[in-house]
């Protein structure tokens, strides 16, 4: 068995023999990620000297403890972030974000471990908690690959609002090809070279235009039976009566999502982890984007690129639950890579646009496809 030494490296405060012992094989276990560009170290209690990477943990309730009181904005502004876990709630604040989970079962004696080493996979500290949680203790000895994908095993997001009821429309599994365009005229030149999934992005533009630019669009999807989404501007598509609309992960806490489910549109949501992912799924949506999975330079990414293990993973957690698109920085040198993952669907934006013959790309993107 390959193993990896946390020697070295100072992975928890104080100490802990154990704790570390059981890293090592619960990441030995996980395969091979490139190295994590921040270095987290576990306090078990609070540390005299806080410091940026530094996730200090509280396991139970005590009137009077650290982390109850001033001294928790004290170590965020320090960079250090604080995690309580109480009765299976487990929150996470970290600067001005607070990342809030239910465990949906008891948590595993090795769950800090498991933090730790899904911490060294590289992942962010909000979507390694939401890994730990669904950690099992023995996991590491049950399967080659011990990564969680079970997601019954996952935790729950709390404190969200209720998902529409009734749930938004359902689309195709497996939405193919997927151009995101700039305009009315790229939708209708798309959507007549046979391509039946695409999505206007037109983030700027005076209301008479952003109005006609969504009716020819959708009225183009009409003509060839197509799904058109529409990007952010939920209350046009509705007046419009778009195929659908979506979303960014910021705009599920300001959208009507009530009045979208109610107007019949379907809704795809953007995703940069597994948290967010989670939060997704809690709102029942259409389709879940899964990115980015390479660097793109159509817009500005929350995230540092996920990267095809990752979304394999993903695919593996959510194919069959929710459609998913996978998207950033996909063209058609990458997309039969994207495909065998098992995702269904590929969002692509400068594969088409930028292409020297659109046509031409998109028959081999297609071909790609079948």
């Amino acid at each position: 068995m390959k193993t990896l030494s946390f020697a070295g490296r100072e992975r928890f405060w104080p100490p802990a023999d154990a704790l570390s012992e059981a890293a090592e094989r619960i990441r030995a276990r996980l395969g091979d990620w490139p190295a994590a560009s921040a270095q987290w170290r576990i306090c078990l209690i609070a540390p005299d000297e806080p410091r940026a990477g530094d996730l200090i943990v509280f396991t139970e309730e005590k009137s009077g403890a650290p982390g109850h009181a001033g001294s928790s904005a004290a170590w965020l502004a320090q960079g250090a972030g604080v995690i309580e876990a109480v009765s299976g709630d487990v929150a996470l604040r970290l600067g001005e974000a607070r990342y809030a989970l239910n465990s949906t079962g008891p948590l595993a004696e090795d769950w800090l471990a498991a933090l730790a080493s899904f911490l060294d996979c590289g992942f962010d500290p909000h979507d390694a908690l939401v890994l730990a949680l669904a950690w099992r203790d023995g996991d590491e000895t049950r399967a080659e690959d011990a990564w969680p994908v079970d997601l019954a095993r996952f935790p729950r997001v709390a404190d969200l609002p209720a998902a529409p009821s009734p749930a938004f429309a359902r689309c195709p599994d497996r939405l193919g090809l997927y151009p995101v365009l700039p305009s009315a005229d790229w939708v209708e030149r798309v959507l007549d070279m046979g391509v039946r999934t695409t999505q206007l992005r037109l983030k700027r533009a005076e209301p008479e235009v952003l109005a006609a630019e969504i009716a020819r669009s959708v009225a183009a999807g009409r003509k060839h039976d197509a799904q058109v989404f529409i990007n952010d501007h939920w209350r046009e598509a509705v007046a419009a009566g778009a195929y659908g609309v979506h979303l960014g992960q910021e705009d599920v806490h300001t959208a009507d999502l009530h009045a979208i489910a109610a107007a019949g549109l379907r809704l795809g949501l953007s995703t940069h982890g597994y948290y967010e992912m989670l939060t997704a799924l809690h709102f029942e949506p259409s389709y879940i984007a899964l990115g980015a999975v390479f660097p793109t330079t159509t817009k500005v990414m929350p995230t540092a690129p996920q990267g095809l293990a990752r979304l394999a993973r993903y695919v593996r957690l959510f194919d069959g639950v929710v459609p998913l698109v996978a998207i950033g920085g996909i063209d058609g040198a990458v997309l039969a890579d994207v495909l065998a993952t098992g995702v269904g669907s590929a969002a692509v934006v400068r594969a088409v646009t930028e292409a020297a013959d659109p046509a031409a790309a998109v028959v081999a993107l297609q071909q790609t496809f079948a």
